[in-house]
């Protein structure tokens, strides 16, 4: 079985509130899975069902085959879990509270060392052993707790806004120790930071009123960002009917007078065509630029046109 996560007809109703809604997704091993979604969207909820802290009203979870509602010590074995703030004991030392958190994790006692040593290392805090953990940096501190989540060595690790309060190179450190984590184990990503979702994952679903209203590899959405439309300005009246008959234009929206959108096909550029037209029809060519779309503009269509259909 190559999906270590498999969520089917995933949904939660507090009351007459419907939550989540129908969601079905599965994750590979190698992936790393970007979770976005506005305030009150169903995220949360959706986390805490995958991570067993929360039953479903209906569906199935299983993490590395097993069925979180009906094995659910074997399928949170399968689980790492790092939540916004990370659950750490200040006045521990980081190898104090990693061997404390590796028998909470079940491993025994021979296993323990290699695990904590393990961790560390993985996560850049080897000299830090004897270190008291309320004496480090908050970049430090999430290091611990992404490294408290991987002693067991879990198919799956839930990140739940790894880098809030990061400086900026503190969060670029932990970006590239999710990549990291991503070779050998499946990892969600739940962040607010759309940059964070490029620069970390390989695929990105958006949830909005419980619904997935996005799921698609980050290859797709790199090519959804890639220039789909065109503004162009002219100083005479330009005859539109003439435009859209220039190939691969799907529609051209009037904004204001001589001033146009013209939306064309991906993949494909339509800017000579329009210069060479206006030239030819002394249309007086003012301007002509091609539009970028990049995740904030995605993320903002797919919640506001899903927010229409409810």
């Amino acid at each position: 079985m190559s999906a270590l996560i498999e969520v089917n007809n995933l949904t939660r109703k507090f009351g007459g509130h419907c939550a989540v809604d129908n969601v079905s997704f599965s994750l590979d091993k190698g992936e790393v899975l970007g979770f976005l979604g506005p305030n009150g969207a169903g995220k949360s909820t959706t986390m805490k069902m995958i991570c067993g802290n929360l039953t479903p009203t209906i569906g199935e979870i299983k993490i590395n085959g097993y069925d979180m509602i009906e094995q659910p010590k074997l399928a949170k074995a399968e689980l790492g879990f790092l939540p916004e703030i990370p659950p750490l004991y200040p006045d521990l030392t980081v190898d104090e509270f990693l061997n404390y958190c590796a028998k909470l994790h079940g491993l025994k006692k021979p296993a323990i060392k290699q695990a904590v040593s393990h961790g560390k290392g993985k996560c850049g805090l080897t000299d830090m052993g004897k270190r008291l953990i309320g004496n480090l940096s908050k970049g430090y501190q999430q290091r611990v707790g992404i490294a408290q989540a991987i002693l067991h060595n879990p198919s799956v690790i839930v990140l739940d806004e790894p880098t809030v309060g990061l400086d900026p190179i503190q969060m670029l450190e932990i970006r590239q120790l999710i990549r990291e984590l991503g070779e050998q184990h499946s990892v969600i990503l739940s962040t607010h930071i759309l940059p964070e979702v490029q620069q970390s994952c390989s695929r990105v679903q958006i949830i909005h009123h419980g619904k997935l209203v996005l799921n698609e590899s980050v290859e797709g959405l790199s090519y959804r960002m890639t220039s789909s439309s065109l503004l162009a300005r002219f100083n005479q009246p330009a005859d539109v009917g003439e435009l859209e008959g220039l190939a691969h234009v799907n529609a051209i929206e009037s904004l204001e007078a001589n001033h146009f959108r013209i939306h064309h096909q991906q993949g494909t550029s339509i800017a000579e065509e329009v210069a060479e037209m206006a030239i030819n029809k002394k249309w007086g060519l003012l301007e002509l630029t091609p539009e970028k779309h990049d995740l904030e503009q995605i993320f903002l269509s797919m919640t506001q046109d899903s927010n229409t259909h409810e």
